[in-house]
């Protein structure tokens, strides 16, 4: 029911949880049997609600491969150098909240904050949060846009893919998907306090052998901030390069870029 998004019938699920579902618009009709509009994942041991399978909404609420991978390249970087206590954590695009409640995970002190421009995902990710027994604060907006102050530490898991259906939680933009990851790194970079960190995960096509995302990525370094980028997949969603917006691509790469900034 809440892992495959299969139907079941009505006799399936007690009423202390079928009614509650029901109630809350979390069930469709099919075929005379229910279907979940929720699905549950669980991602180091924490159970994450977001949109069902398959995940066809433009403002469908994604939590896939993509997010543990997202998880581990932080829980690793904080492993290597911990958050301070007091330290200021935004998640820009957060979704279910899987980057935000990772950090809190390890670094039970931070401030989170989450940001999305859909209303959905900030709900899922607020109740994700009450789950887990964390404060989340989440507000609606664009990148961090009305948002005031520097934080210590910036994720970003944006979408990477040039998607004609125009999918906010797939669909990257111009430069073959990778004009959002530029937009928001730009804006991020912007907004880290001394001794800040940025933590982007994303797809780069990679043309002709050359890493276009990296090469733009590294000119946006500037007061002394180093850029670590590593090539984490070297070919993924290989069926995308048959598509017309792949058509000079060679292939798609899975990438982290962690910007360090001097204290």
């Amino acid at each position: 029911m809440f892992g495959w998004s299969l139907p079941f019938g009505e006799r399936l699920l007690p009423a202390d949880l079928l009614e509650p579902l029901r109630a809350s618009g979390g069930l469709e009709d099919v075929f005379g049997a229910f279907r979940a509009k929720l699905r549950v994942s669980s991602v180091d041991g924490r159970l994450y609600v977001h949109s069902s399978f398959p995940t066809v909404a433009a403002d469908a609420v994604f939590l896939g491969p993509d997010s543990y991978r997202f998880a581990r390249l932080i829980a690793a970087e904080l492993s290597r150098q911990p958050l301070a206590k007091t330290a200021r954590v935004v998640d820009i695009g957060t979704g279910a909240g899987v980057g935000a409640l990772t950090v809190g995970g390890l670094a039970p002190n931070a401030k989170l904050l989450g940001t999305d421009i859909n209303a959905d995902a900030l709900r899922l990710a607020s109740v994700n949060a009450t789950a887990a027994g964390m404060d989340l604060q989440v507000i609606q907006t664009s990148a961090l846009d009305g948002i005031d102050g520097t934080f210590d530490l910036i994720l970003l898991n944006p979408p990477f893919i040039a998607d004609d259906g125009d999918r906010v939680y797939r669909d990257g933009g111009r430069r073959h998907g990778g004009q959002l990851s530029l937009d928001l790194a730009k804006a991020a970079l912007a907004r880290l306090a001394p001794g800040g960190r940025l933590i982007l995960y994303t797809g780069s096509a990679i043309i002709k052998g050359q890493d276009r995302l990296h090469q733009t990525l590294a000119r946006l370094i500037e007061n002394g901030c180093r850029l670590e980028y590593n090539e984490l997949d070297p070919d993924i969603f290989g069926e995308e390069l048959s598509e017309p917006a792949y058509s000079e691509v060679d292939r798609i790469a899975l990438v982290s870029a962690i910007f360090r900034c001097p204290v």
